[in-house]
């Protein structure tokens, strides 16, 4: 296409007569023959660099965007919040209990809760002793519990309060589990040493000398009881040597005597 002609206004003098003339010009867009091939080839070159290089910040950009977005959802928004505390493994504390420890409200950003937190608080509960918790997305926690096992139980007034093997008393009942043995401790506790040197005592003990057992008594660190049925008292002494301290005395339970003295497990004595 050949351009056309271009109109619009000018002046000038007609120099014969004198007369002043007026030309209209007018501006025609080129035709693309007008530019040569080669220049246009540059340029189209020129084009796919510039989106080349410009393609990896947009990608870049786009997901940034993205992440931005997600992260605003997650941690912004209640659309993932918590709406559930699921709780297993627990039978001496209640969920109600798990959940009070908790302290998540409702609707929480699930992602923005720190699940160790979370767990110290629940832990901190005297039944249990570990917990982990999880997300279930979208809108849960999952509390899994391991709770405490009771080895023994020491009276406090007319209730009974129960140890488990590192000494921790977990719990408080009205009456004394058939199946847990009874010790007689001052201050009951996992760093009370009495405490410590009366579950060991009770560790070393044969299963006859369990079956036997009405009580263990710690009055002090050295002066450890274990009374059996049939009025039958083993002065145990103090807590080292617990497995020949418990043969000896298992071998000597059928002896005519009230009280046998195994403190010295290599020279028993017995009355």
């Amino acid at each position: 296409m050949s351009p056309g002609p271009a109109r619009g206004r000018g002046t000038g003098v007609d120099g014969g007569a004198g007369r002043r003339t007026t030309r209209r010009w007018q501006l025609v867009r080129a035709g693309r023959d007008a530019v040569p091939a080669s220049t246009r080839r540059f340029m189209a070159r020129a084009r796919r660099r510039r989106m080349r290089a410009a393609l990896p910040w947009a990608v870049a950009g786009g997901v940034l965007g993205l992440a931005g977005l997600v992260a605003w959802t997650l941690l912004g928004t209640g659309l993932f919040g918590v709406r559930e505390v699921r709780v297993e493994g627990a039978e001496l504390v209640t969920a109600v209990q798990v959940r009070t420890a908790a302290e998540v409200p409702d609707g929480a950003p699930l992602a923005r809760l720190d699940l160790a937190d979370l767990a110290d608080r629940i832990g901190a509960l005297p039944p249990v002793e570990r917990v982990t918790v999880t997300r279930d997305w979208p809108d849960a926690l999952v509390v899994r519990l391991t709770e405490r096992t009771g080895v023994a139980v020491v009276p406090s007034g007319e209730q009974f309060v129960v140890l488990d093997a590192a000494g921790v008393a977990f719990r408080t009942v009205p009456q004394r589990p058939a199946d847990l043995p009874l010790i007689r401790l001052a201050e009951p506790g996992p760093d009370d040493p009495a405490t410590r040197a009366g579950l060991e005592v009770l560790a070393a003990l044969t299963p006859r000398l369990r079956a036997e057992l009405v009580e263990l008594s710690v009055e002090s660190l050295a002066r450890i009881s274990v009374r059996l049925r049939g009025d039958l008292t083993v002065f145990w002494g103090d807590a080292t040597r617990g497995p020949d301290k418990a043969r000896v005395a298992t071998a000597l339970l059928d002896q005519d005597a009230a009280r046998i003295d195994v403190s010295a497990p290599d020279v028993v004595t017995f009355r």
